[in-house]
């Protein structure tokens, strides 16, 4: 690994956009082709939760080729909901899953042998943004009481965290306001503009897309309330890590480069890095959205996931009645990888 030449590295932009949404069932696992210099490139499947602006530093590693200094072809889909994603983690349709490590709690505590362990951390608190109708400069959650609120789906982070937030400020769930969790993640901000809901929880660049149409506003950060929980991680198979260790250990490092990069780079340079992610978003819109994102702190400065971070997490999906037992750190979090990329960064 090269140390700090991606520090300084003018934002060369890989060739080629992410492809687009797949189904699991296309992926064919780690493979190879060449590189720059014909160098051979391992293919690693990584199906990540959902599109959006708030894993900027996996895009900007992506396109600046960090993945590729390590050795890496990332064939890149979307599963839409972390369910989703770690079904395709536990059949070995793709090699790595990126969406909250909530869905690695379940299955560890369904006590299978093969679960899948969390090995690099991306953001750090809730990405996502709530969307009202109106303009509301001056917003307080009390608002919400007597409204229908868009969650997302039942027993994911994005819909404990926002039941979180909401008690924070006094307000219970199916009693102050009502949650409509019958509406696919991926459908929520069409239903809304389709007039369901008063208010939608929303990640970006979705939320500003609506707001430059004139659809729907933002009025509050939901991670800001929320404060930090690991949010948004990779994670594998037990048996994937054990025997790819190498492969894995270079993976975390390509998202190490893009953690740093993004955090020693402006709104502006961050944007124009993930643009071919993002082709139907215009810079300056994507310039607005990292903005938000770095002014809320969103990003993890490295993939490490501590232990108390991840205490937080249980306790949050403890007090949303979706855990009644709580998982080992130690077995569930292996941190062997990041720890190393960031001793070698």
């Amino acid at each position: 690994m090269q140390k700090k030449s991606w520090q300084t590295r003018t934002a060369r932009l890989a060739a080629g956009t992410l492809a687009a949404a797949l189904a699991l069932g296309a992926f064919t696992g780690c493979g190879e082709k060449k590189g720059e210099g014909d160098k051979a490139l391992t293919k690693v499947t990584v199906n990540e939760v959902t599109h959006s602006v708030f894993y900027a530093p996996q895009y900007a590693a992506i396109n600046l080729g960090f993945f590729e200094e390590e050795g890496i072809d990332i064939d890149l889909s979307v599963g839409q909901g972390t369910d989703k994603v770690m079904t395709g983690v536990l059949s070995g349709s793709i090699d790595v899953g990126f969406g909250g490590p909530e869905a690695a709690i379940y299955i560890y505590n369904e006590g299978k042998e093969n679960y899948s362990q969390v090995f690099a951390q991306l953001t750090k608190r809730d990405g996502s943004f709530l969307v009202g109708r109106e303009k509301d400069d001056n917003f307080s959650w009390q608002k919400l009481k007597g409204t229908t609120l868009l969650p997302g789906r039942k027993g994911g982070v994005p819909y404990m965290t926002l039941g979180h937030v909401l008690r924070q400020n006094g307000l219970t769930p199916g009693t102050d306001l009502t949650l409509d969790d019958s509406i696919q993640f991926s459908a929520m901000a069409g239903a809304f503009t389709g007039g369901n809901g008063d208010y939608v929880a929303l990640f970006e660049p979705t939320a500003s897309m609506l707001e430059k149409e004139g659809r729907g506003y933002i009025v509050a950060s939901i991670g800001e309330e929320s404060g930090e929980i690991p949010y948004t991680a990779y994670f594998a198979s037990k048996d994937f890590i054990e025997k790819n260790p190498d492969l894995v250990q270079r993976f975390t490092n390509a998202v190490y480069k893009g953690q740093q990069w993004v955090q020693s780079h402006s709104a502006k340079e961050v944007a124009e890095a993930i643009a071919p992610s993002f082709a139907d978003t215009d810079v300056e819109l994507l310039t607005t959205v990292v903005q938000r994102y770095k002014d809320i702190d969103a990003w993890s400065t490295d993939p490490v996931m501590e232990r108390e971070s991840f205490e937080r997490l249980q306790d949050v999906m403890t007090e949303a009645g979706e855990l009644k037992q709580k998982a080992d750190y130690d077995k569930l979090v292996n941190n062997t990888f990041a720890e190393t990329a960031k001793a070698n960064g």
